[in-house]
């Protein structure tokens, strides 16, 4: 896949983004202070390789956009950066006129920066609540009550993520939850998952994400354990404003608000226990 991008003041092109550009692309969202893990470049492009786009001008990528299918109508896009070299030339409108089209048959899901709220509702999108980035330093202790997550069959982690997410994203968490530098921790009870929380590192620090859990006091007790892996180290939690006891759990642990996005979707807003959402996965990925 080939095509001409219109509206811009350079000849620009978008194709299907390599592995390789994958990586490039990650490089540009650190620089930008997203911060991505260490390996979430292999973990994203692996969950859908066809809906990451590479945006090329003068032999050169000027920018990108991910458009991850999860299911037959639902998709989320991230990534959405043009390289400071080519800003100025109309390549991002040019990006968003192809995202809109692209996904028109799909209920798409974005984390945009505040500052562009405001674009994004002109281009059909509609606000749900914003996530807002927390930083701390890292410390805590791990409960025995607690179960390593990559002893837990996957089958049980994917029905519990799935009450949590928009659509089953089984690819995705394949290669999310099994990559290298990371930990994950799930609370059961009897023969129910009741919590679960995952923790990686990242260029600064660490990154919780998800933390999913029934009742504030499981989340609490995950967090806690997550936070043990980043041992006096930054630490960061993306949690929906919407639930005021996540916003909570994050500030009586001192952590600051440091970054945020608007959760929007092109259709209609998923009806999710919002309230049982202490982390957000990714806001590369949702």
């Amino acid at each position: 896949m080939e095509i001409e991008l219109n509206g811009t003041s350079i000849p620009v092109k978008l194709r299907q983004m390599t592995r390789e550009e994958a990586d490039t692309v990650i490089d540009w969202a650190a620089e930008e202070g997203w911060n991505p893990g260490l390996h979430d470049a292999d973990a994203f492009y692996q969950t859908d390789p066809s809906g990451f786009f590479a945006i090329v001008a003068e032999n050169n990528l000027a920018g990108s956009v991910a458009l991850v299918r999860y299911s037959d109508d639902f998709m989320f896009g991230g990534l959405y950066i043009v390289h400071p070299d080519y800003r100025g030339k109309g390549i991002g409108r040019a990006i968003l006129d192809f995202t809109k089209k692209y996904a028109e048959e799909y209920n798409l899901g974005i984390d945009g920066v505040f500052d562009l709220q405001k674009v994004y509702e002109k281009s059909g999108f509609r606000f749900a609540y914003r996530n807002i980035r927390f930083e701390g330093t890292g410390g805590g202790k791990i409960d025995n009550s607690l179960t390593i997550l990559r002893k837990v069959p996957f089958p049980r982690v994917l029905v519990y993520d799935s009450l949590h997410y928009p659509a089953v994203r089984e690819n995705f968490l394949k290669h999310f939850i099994y990559q290298l530098d990371s930990t994950g921790f799930a609370a059961i009870e009897g023969d129910s998952l009741t919590g679960y929380g995952f923790v990686r590192k990242c260029r600064n620090g660490y990154k919780i994400g998800p933390l999913f859990a029934d009742t504030e006091e499981i989340a609490e007790t995950i967090f806690s354990a997550l936070s043990s892996v980043a041992d006096r180290e930054p630490l960061f939690l993306d949690v929906p404003e919407i639930n005021r006891a996540a916003v909570t759990l994050a500030q009586s642990h001192d952590m600051k608000e440091v970054f945020g996005t608007a959760r929007m979707y092109t259709k209609k807003i998923p009806k999710l226990p919002l309230d049982h959402i202490f982390g957000v996965t990714t806001f590369e990925l949702g």
